[in-house]
């Protein structure tokens, strides 16, 4: 049962879905079945009437009173901020319980980086070990109500394994394209673990992401990428749950990794509605962060005339893609993402920046994030990462309040900490010696077993050395 205050204020099923380039800015019916703009081919955002900002104390107290509740929406991080969501009350919700997942203090990862205090917000604590989850439930339960039959996407892992779960609560049929050998078995057992028709196919994420759009042109055919705006929908609660936890209190940063872009998007969006609302006054600068190997939206950020990173009506239409993504953070292992323009116009809007870290400043990162009790995938780590080098180029000043986000959980990628840690992870050629070729026994905070006696004596000896 609803609390009256829910129903006092019903959720949000008005509104478009608009094309965001300036130029064109065509609408479409909110539940019509359409990825990009039908006449530029632009991307779509939701743009839906906002609750009046006079509301905005009603609205902090009602969602954190639904923290408490027992009602299915209400147990959700991403419904419980439904009044921001273009859904009836009476919407055929499919949930996991995603969302509200942890704000952590990182002292050990604040040093590392320069600062005074940083704090992850750690997505990797979702249902299905990923920040997809937030986005998985409003897509799916838009597919419910469009009445598609089969669910799709192309993934690198994270969004497979999430579709496949809640298309499984759903009772839809499932089908996912992989890049055969270029996912983790972690990743890969959920899929299948979930019944997903699972399609591993010779080629990388982009080659995916091409077939599966044709696919999805078949009209009992529903794609969950994050091109879909509803994906993005989701997400952006994470910005309102985020600022909840920061007791309204605006971050000066917030940093993200940047993959496809759908996080990044989603977050600038979230905030954006936040100032709109009142629930804010000013924006955190949005940093993403990419791994050097597979970093299109870096390099275009990068040769982008100063006047147009504070114009977010003079972004380029067309960014050149990677052709080989080369990076061991899988998850963002994406040459060509579809969400850059969302991504790179919230960049803008917020004073961000757009950098990429490399593959050692990637792993050692990621054993700081571990030093500080919290586990990560990879590709979380290039928040870190990009922080530690952002604070060294000033951009981030040591007193300042920074977020970096981490978008999937260590047990995504148990190997890639194991060869860490054994020193056998292939980092790549700026890695090894110039002259012998050979890979050194890299890693700065490198933890590898000990073979040790079966004895008392034995174990209290290695402690000792341990400590000293």
């Amino acid at each position: 049962m609803m609390d009256a205050s829910s129903r006092s204020v019903p959720s949000n099923s008005a509104g478009v879905q608009r094309c965001i380039r300036p130029a064109c800015g065509a609408s479409f019916g909110i539940r019509e079945r359409i990825y990009v703009c039908r006449n530029c081919g632009g991307p779509l955002e939701i743009a839906a009437p906002l609750p009046p900002a006079s509301e905005a104390s009603a609205f902090r107290a009602r969602w954190r009173a639904r923290a408490a509740s027992l009602e299915p929406r209400d147990r959700s991080g991403v419904w419980r901020f439904r009044e921001v969501l273009p859904f009836g009350d009476s919407a055929p919700i499919v949930t996991l319980a995603e969302g509200n997942t942890p704000l952590y203090d990182a002292q050990r990862c604040a040093k590392y980086s320069g600062l005074d205090a940083l704090r992850l917000k750690h997505q990797g604590c979702n249902p299905t070990g990923s920040f997809k989850d937030t986005g998985m439930t409003t897509c799916v339960t838009q597919a419910v109500l469009l009445g598609a039959r089969t669910i799709v996407c192309a993934s690198t892992g994270n969004t497979s394994a999430s579709l496949a779960a809640y298309a499984a609560r759903a009772g839809l049929q499932c089908a996912i394209l992989l890049p055969r050998g270029q996912i983790t078995s972690s990743k890969l057992a959920q899929s299948m673990d979930y019944g997903a028709i699972v399609c591993e196919i010779d080629g990388n994420f982009d080659d995916c992401m091409r077939l599966i759009r044709e696919i999805a042109e078949d009209p009992s055919i529903y794609l969950a990428n994050s091109i879909n705006p509803f994906r993005i929908e989701g997400q952006k609660t994470v910005a309102f749950e985020l600022m909840e936890q920061c007791e309204w209190r605006v971050p000066d940063h917030v940093v993200v990794p940047g993959g496809n872009m759908g996080n990044s998007s989603a977050l600038g969006k979230g905030f954006e509605e936040m100032r709109q609302l009142g629930l804010i006054e000013r924006l955190p600068k949005l940093s993403v962060i990419q791994a050097e190997g597979a970093a299109p939206l870096a390099r275009l950020f990068a040769n982008l005339e100063e006047e147009s990173k504070s114009d977010r009506t003079s972004i380029p239409k067309e960014l050149t893609p990677v052709e080989n993504p080369q990076t061991l953070a899988t998850a963002i292992k994406i040459g060509s993402p579809v969400s850059w323009e969302k991504a790179l116009r919230s960049v803008i809007l917020s004073q961000g920046q757009v950098i990429t870290v490399g593959e050692q400043e990637i792993a050692d990162a990621k054993a700081m994030i571990g030093r500080d009790g919290v586990g990560c995938e990879p590709a979380s780590a290039t928040t870190v990462a990009g922080i530690r080098k952002l604070a060294g180029a000033g951009f981030i000043c040591r007193g300042e309040s920074v977020v970096a986000v981490l978008t999937g959980h260590l047990l995504k990628d148990p190997d890639y900490v194991s060869q860490y840690h054994r020193g056998t992870l292939p980092l790549g050629p700026e890695t090894k010696d110039r002259k012998t070729g050979a890979q050194p026994n890299i890693g700065a905070f490198r933890n590898a077993p000990v073979q040790v006696a079966a004895s008392k004596n034995a174990i209290l000896d290695q402690l000792r050395r341990a400590n000293s």
